[in-house]
């Protein structure tokens, strides 16, 4: 009798344990689990707590990993996204919490992919961030290329900026990006005898020289493109800032890929060009333009520069992506124009009496433009049409901005102040990172995000600087196109992040009791505050606990 009770017990269990797999779980990973969205067909919650999601616009019987229909949900990155109203089951507080799931990006992108997931409030930023980051347009830089960010705040603590240091010899950052793991500089360096480095941060107030790709006094612009580090190099003019004439003149105007072991392969001159301004991927083309002459060039591979029309009939300032297009911003009366193939280019109207464009940000869906001499910030409302969303105190020009655990950040001229974007047009001064004395022009020229921090670069002391808002934990390395499984953990005092089920970047400590993260806002999948998602998504788990590496590494072998 006993035994055919355990028979039956066991049997009963082998069917639970069926159904539990059946539904994508196991009775370990089932533990702590607030929310579980399959995206196949639906966007309900089958976790059990009907934190069921609104559809806006998402296409739910896409394609999985095998090409069958209806396993995977579709985000057109322009305006579709999942909306779960908030639920007791997301008050947080400072538990530890855990986000998986698969997503599917383009290797030829046309938009920046945008945010995985966002529980944030911004007003009193507070919430968390998962996002893909993709910063072009900064100034003269690619600066973040499928970079991923899980970040966490309370809005409760300020950080310093903190010095990191003098690249070289250099008296302008003038370039700034990441790539394989490391942040990478370029620098003005104006004196007879000096030439333009980039620089590899090393950490602390530490720079590895890689080397000057040419006699040119400046390296203005690097990107990555196709896995490999490029900069454009420039014969700089230093009385644009100001500053004595560079007794440098030796011309520019070049693109080069690194090799290695301060080894620069030499990929072609712009034509007519005595500086290279900006460089910047679109549709898996390598795009630059000039900073003395007009004109928007493609890289044909190999030495030659194809042109591709003059935007505006004036030479250009900032090149981004967004929505399909190349975007790009311009000196005197040009505005902004986007590309519309061949040597067209379509002009999308001017930030009011503004005479220069210098910077891009794609933000909670917009794109934003930095412009001189009224130190405002502008908003494309579309047409022709552009909003004034505030002047950065009395500044008179917004050079590098970017997008931070979940707020935008600019930089600035004359005084080189960094400005936190809080809402309508209020600007939140978070300092000054050039203070030096008697002259007449400071910028905060560069920016970029990595290893869980902010980054900037100044002139004329060509210091590089680092603040911290919240907690984040970065991937500094270029996401793989394709399904590829991620996952974002905060357990304790440290955040974690995988990538096809293994551990690749863990964040600094922090005191958990410092990030209340409960908020009333809605969870939104493939939004936030970078940019509407573009790709595909399934298999979405959250856990109000911390997953193990084991349990990851289980999901990820699920599929």
């Amino acid at each position: 009798m006993w035994a055919a009770r355990m028979l039956v017990v066991a049997s009963l269990f082998m069917m639970m344990e069926a159904c539990a797999m059946e539904r994508g779980l196991n009775s370990s990973i089932d533990e702590g689990l607030i929310g579980y969205w399959k995206l196949a067909g639906d966007c309900q919650d089958y976790s059990g707590q009907d934190n069921h999601g609104i559809c806006q616009g998402v296409l739910l019987d896409a394609a999985g990993p095998d090409g069958t229909r209806g396993q995977a949900a579709l985000f057109n990155g322009r305006d579709s996204y999942i909306e779960v109203p908030h639920s007791p089951s997301f008050d947080f507080g400072t538990d530890d919490l855990s986000i998986s799931l698969w997503i599917k990006t383009r290797d030829s992108l046309d938009d920046v992919i945008g945010d995985i997931l966002s529980k944030f409030d911004p007003e009193r930023r507070r919430g968390i961030n998962f996002t893909v980051m993709h910063h072009a347009g900064c100034t003269s830089s690619q600066s973040n290329y499928r970079h991923l960010l899980f970040g966490i705040d309370d809005g409760r603590i300020e950080q310093d900026w903190t010095d990191c240091g003098r690249p070289g010899e250099g008296i302008f950052v003038s370039a700034m990006t990441v790539f394989d793991g490391s942040l990478h500089v370029g620098t003005c360096e104006p004196e007879e005898g000096q030439a333009g480095h980039v620089y590899r941060y090393l950490g602390g107030t530490d720079w590895e020289d890689l080397g000057s790709p040419d006699a040119s006094n400046t390296v203005m612009a690097i990107c990555v493109y196709q896995g490999r580090l490029y900069a454009g190099t420039a014969r700089y003019d230093t009385r644009g800032s100001a500053l004595a004439a560079s007794p440098n003149e030796n011309l520019g105007g070049r693109v080069y890929r690194y090799e290695g072991d301060k080894r620069w392969t030499d990929c072609g001159q712009l034509p007519d060009a005595t500086a290279t301004y900006a460089l910047s991927v679109y549709r898996d083309r390598l795009y630059g333009i000039a900073m003395y002459s007009p004109g928007v060039f493609v890289w044909d591979g190999g030495t030659g520069w194809d042109y591709c029309g003059t935007p505006g009939d004036e030479r250009s300032m900032a090149l981004a992506v967004h929505d399909g297009f190349l975007w790009v911003s311009g000196n005197g009366s040009a505005g902004v124009l986007r590309y519309e193939g061949g040597t067209r280019w379509h002009f999308c109207g001017k930030q009011e009496d503004n005479s220069q464009t210098y910077s891009f940000a794609i933000h909670r869906g917009d794109m934003y433009v930095g412009t001189w001499p009224d130190g405002s910030v502008h908003r494309y409302e579309g047409g022709t049409d552009w909003l004034n969303v505030g002047r950065l105190g009395e500044e008179r020009e917004v050079m590098a901005m970017t997008i931070y655990n979940g707020k935008l950040y600019a930089g600035t001229l004359p005084l080189a102040q960094v400005y936190r974007y809080d809402g309508d047009d209020n600007w939140r001064l978070t300092g000054q990172i050039d203070d030096t004395p008697d002259v007449t022009y400071r910028r905060a020229w560069s920016m970029a995000v990595y290893g869980g921090k902010l980054y900037a670069g100044t002139l004329p002391t060509g210091r590089v600087w680092s603040m911290e808002a919240g907690k984040s934990v970065t991937y500094d390395r270029e996401l793989p196109s394709g399904w590829r499984h991620l996952a974002a953990v905060k357990e304790g005092t440290r955040l974690r992040l995988y990538l096809d089920g293994a551990l690749v970047a863990t964040s600094t400590d922090f005191v958990p009791a410092d990030y209340e993260l409960a908020t009333d806002q809605p969870l939104k999948i493939g939004f936030g505050a970078h940019d509407y998602f573009r790709g595909s998504m399934r298999e979405l788990r959250m856990h109000r606990r911390a997953l193990s590496d084991q349990e990851v590494a289980e999901l990820y072998r699920g599929q």
